[in-house]
């Protein structure tokens, strides 16, 4: 089975097979582009999705430009990555984008992975070997790249990509949930299903991916669990490639099922209310013929008892936002409010939220929501002696 999504003269396919989904480039005439598909069929399908996009507005860009991919020049890739990030338009515009906004750093950095990825693989064709000599490039090792690295202190070099735009450090300031959002949400929704879902979702810190993905069995949720992966009650988030829902977890902690019991992946804490919400969901609205063995389930239309799409979480908390006089609620604002209330409370202690809510890094949850203005109360008392507050 395959949907086809047009996003203009070339098009992104998606291919169903096995439970899988993978993704392909396609001519307006259904003509496979042979070279993007060899590429694309390299990657992991969640790579997969992510670089077919990515690519189709390249190759878009060549067609615009007269170009192939066998004949591109780096100072031509080179343009096109300053052109996709570009936030003035330049005097011809971007006819190829479709007016859509330029790229951020975090997507400019993917796509120059993608690139470069994509003209090795050309040229290991035997196609454009020039263009794939310049950017075969490596680095010195930085003293990160060591502590991440078994054995660091052997390390040499490291392969570099000279499309990779300068690294620009910002401080970021994450959107958090309205303040009472939580009891009003709770309050105004009639389901125990999506009440289950905004404790979670506050209490968890999850990624609506995440959620979305667990299965039954991934519920240990008393304690002195058989796993005996952690005291408390706890989940484990298992990435799954073949869920019925698409939903997937981000972080691919390996995990295996011993005698009926999971172990492994990513062991997150669970709350009493998360434990009540729970049980209350599971004994009223979980359906007893469902054979899918996932948590959160559609209770009405013509999927009625199948997996709950993220799609579906998501519009079930914008819809409730908008009722209860909040505007549009975001899943990522409960994890971002989870990220920085466990802050407050562990006194700006990073490696605790990144624990707590699966971070990749202690390092990102600083730059992210560390700042001493915000968690540091030597910072803040240091400021009210100065104005003469104490």
């Amino acid at each position: 089975m395959s949907i086809s999504l047009v996003l203009g003269q070339l098009r992104v396919q998606e291919v169903r097979h096995d439970g899988l989904v993978a993704y392909t480039i396609l001519y307006p005439d259904g003509t496979l582009h042979a070279l993007a598909d060899a590429y694309l069929r390299t990657l992991t399908p969640g790579t997969g999705r992510t670089y077919a996009y990515l690519l189709v507005d390249h190759l878009r860009w060549l067609e615009c430009e007269v170009l192939t991919p066998e004949m591109v020049t780096f100072e031509q890739v080179e343009r096109y990555m300053g052109a996709v990030g570009a936030e003035v338009r330049g005097p011809l515009g971007q006819p190829w984008r479709q007016g859509k906004r330029p790229y951020e750093q975090s997507s400019l950095l993917t796509a120059a992975a993608c690139l470069k990825g994509f003209y090795m693989f050309q040229a290991r064709q035997g196609a454009n070997k020039q263009l794939a000599e310049v950017l075969d490039q490596t680095r010195l090792p930085t003293t990160a790249d060591r502590r991440r690295s078994f054995l660091g202190h052997t390390l040499r070099e490291l392969p570099a990509n000279p499309l990779t735009p300068t690294k620009t450090v910002r401080r970021r300031h994450p959107k958090m949930l309205p303040d009472q959002a939580r009891p009003r949400l709770v309050e105004d929704l009639p389901s125990a299903r999506d009440r289950m879902t905004v404790t979670w979702l506050s209490d968890g810190g999850f990624r609506i991916g995440e959620f979305c993905s667990l299965h039954l069995v991934d519920l240990h949720l008393r304690e002195h669990a058989p796993c005996g992966d952690c005291v408390s009650p706890h989940v484990h988030i298992c990435h799954r490639e073949r869920n019925p829902n698409r939903a997937r977890v981000k972080v691919k902690d390996p995990w295996k099922v011993e005698g009926g019991v999971i172990r492994g992946g990513e062991v997150r804490r669970v709350s009493p209310a998360m434990i009540h919400t729970y049980f209350e969901y599971i004994t009223t609205e979980y359906p007893r013929s469902a054979r899918h063995g996932m948590l959160v389930v559609q209770l009405h239309g013509l999927r009625k008892g199948e997996p709950w799409a993220t799609a579906g979480a998501r519009g079930m908390l914008r819809r409730a936002g908008i009722r209860v006089e909040l505007g549009k609620i975001l899943p990522k604002e409960f994890r971002h409010t989870f990220t920085d209330a466990v802050l407050d409370a562990s006194g700006g202690k990073s490696m605790v939220a990144k624990k707590a809510g699966g971070w990749k890094s202690a390092a990102m949850v600083d730059q992210v929501y560390g700042h001493p203005d915000v968690h540091d109360e030597v910072f803040g008392a240091a400021l009210e002696r100065t104005w003469g507050e104490r």
